[in-house]
């Protein structure tokens, strides 16, 4: 799969963009806040129904401007073309469509264009709470198996309707049952799902990791959840009069977590930030790579200014495993142009180059 054309208006601060691109590598090169991050930004909105940075839909539309407008025209391998458009505007539910007919929920368009986006901002899955952790497995999982996000969504609402019966001053027991009994029968399908996608995962993962460091290290991951080797029912039911002293919920999936270790250490505390760059990056091109296995279609891979901070042979390990035929279109972000020259040389002149300045988007001489 691949996106063909691609049209802005009034996204952030990109007033009217019209691409036609790469089907193998777009880049994009600019000074920081030009409108680099926010390009990839609405291609990520095209795949997700949201932003990647701002959950505030009224955020993203331009400045002095009632109308916000993104459309992508998609070319699938079988020679299927699909045109998605979302449009936004104040104080209005936003709109988007799939070949002009509106979907009624937005979850049923979750995993049909499959994306993977690596920016600075994921270095929250090794120095951010759990919630970055899950949130990663959740993304992953849901792009490719619809019950399990339908599970999620169920699961969330009845923790939020436990949580508030929890707070009330005289707690109704029975209705406290029904909740729990919908967060039992979500969360273990959840935790299963979790479970499996991890055992999956590690040994792609420790293959990039392998690949881009060039074996200095030794990495892994585990997952934890309250729910290894007991009764998710037990465990909630125990923890009930606790719960109700609290306030909240304080067993289930909700509290699940991603142990991350180099050299049998916690990377959090004990990598450097090369390392910690590394792990994230492979962590996400491991994801990639799963997605691809998944899914009917290969993902798009986005990749907004992650080159910074990172030696020269591991820049050189990252590029020759993207440049292969295991991975489709990419987009890269960039600051510098020696940098990306070096970046796009194994590409033999199979891309697209662009400049980002003050949301204008040109493109640029080979």
């Amino acid at each position: 799969m691949i996106l063909k054309h691609l049209s802005i208006l009034n996204y952030k601060n990109l007033e009217e963009v019209e691409l036609t691109l790469s089907p193998k590598i777009n880049c994009f090169l600019g000074d920081n806040g030009m409108g680099k991050t926010n390009l990839l930004d609405a291609v990520y909105y095209l795949s997700f129904c949201k932003s990647h940075s701002n959950p505030i839909d009224s955020q993203v539309i331009l400045h002095d401007a009632d109308l916000c407008m993104i459309q992508g025209k998609y070319e699938f391998a079988d020679g299927n073309q699909e045109e998605i458009m979302c449009a936004l505007k104040r104080r209005q539910k936003k709109q988007f469509k799939r070949n002009k007919k509106q979907y009624d929920k937005l979850s049923a368009h979750i995993g049909f264009i499959p994306l993977v986006m690596i920016s600075p901002a994921d270095d929250e899955l090794i120095m951010g709470g759990s919630e970055a952790r899950r949130t990663f497995m959740d993304v992953a999982i849901s792009q490719f198996d619809k019950p399990y996000l339908q599970s999620l969504v169920r699961y969330n609402n009845a923790l939020q309707q436990r949580n508030a019966t929890l707070k009330l001053d005289n707690v109704d027991k029975s209705l406290l049952k029904l909740w729990e009994e919908v967060m039992i029968e979500e969360g273990e399908a959840i935790f299963e799902k979790r479970k499996l996608f991890i055992e999956e995962l590690i040994p792609i993962f420790n293959q990039f990791y392998s690949t881009i460091s060039q074996s200095r290290e030794i990495v892994s991951l585990h997952y934890t959840s309250q729910l290894d080797n007991c009764s998710f029912e037990e465990r909630l039911l125990a923890a009930r009069d606790r719960d109700m002293i609290l306030g909240h919920t304080t067993v289930g999936i909700h509290r699940d977590d991603l142990d991350m270790l180099i050299d049998e250490y916690p990377i959090k505390k004990d990598g450097s930030q090369g390392q910690k760059k590394t792990f994230f990056v492979s962590l996400k091109l491991a994801q990639y790579q799963f997605l691809s296995r998944k899914s009917n279609t290969m993902p798009l891979l986005v990749l907004d200014d992650i080159f910074d901070r990172f030696d020269e042979a591991r820049v050189k390990e990252i590029i020759q495993l993207v440049s292969g035929p295991d991975f489709g279109q990419i987009f890269i972000s960039d600051t510098n142009r020696q940098s990306l020259d070096r970046i796009l040389q194994p590409f033999n002149n199979n891309y697209h180059l662009y400049s980002v300045a003050n949301g204008v988007i040109e493109q640029m001489e080979q």
